[in-house]
């Protein structure tokens, strides 16, 4: 199955809203990328297309990348430079662990959607919504539907 075929419309907007949601509680910046397959270690992996989506841009650092591997069923929850200074260690463990709940009940829209809300309010505490808040990064779902190399 191609990735942007993993999730039904309705599921789609879901987690669309949940960002747009998220983000106007934080200036924090939201993105979700699906793919098939992570044959590397998952957190390198987000961290490649963290890069390659340019997500490394925002002004303050702070862009948030959910990634999942449909089929390898991998998962990873990465912050950029800005919020891991500004926060603990443990800071995403309680979203993570949120998320895979709901995967292991084979919900995967409603996890995101959930981990997506509860980054929001978690951001919240350190990047407070500006009123000059300007939206860095698309409020999007990036699908890569090829083959990992």
């Amino acid at each position: 199955m191609k990735p942007s075929n993993f999730f039904t419309e309705t599921e789609k907007n879901n987690i669309l809203e949940a960002i747009r949601a998220a983000e106007k509680n934080t200036s924090g910046e939201i993105r979700v990328h699906i793919e098939k397959d992570c044959k590397s270690n998952v957190l390198d992996r987000a961290a490649y297309l963290f890069e390659k989506l340019g997500m490394h841009k925002t002004e303050k650092r702070n862009g948030v990348l959910f990634y999942l591997a449909v089929e390898d069923h991998k998962f990873a929850i990465l912050g950029d430079a800005g919020i891991n200074k500004e926060t603990p260690a443990n800071f995403w463990d309680e979203v993570r662990d949120t998320v895979l709940s709901r995967f292991k009940e084979g919900d995967y829209a409603g996890g995101l959607v959930a981990g997506i809300k509860m980054a929001g309010k978690k951001l919240q505490a350190y990047f407070p919504y500006q009123q000059d808040d300007v939206n860095e990064l698309p409020d999007d779902i990036s699908f890569n539907d090829q083959e990992e190399k």
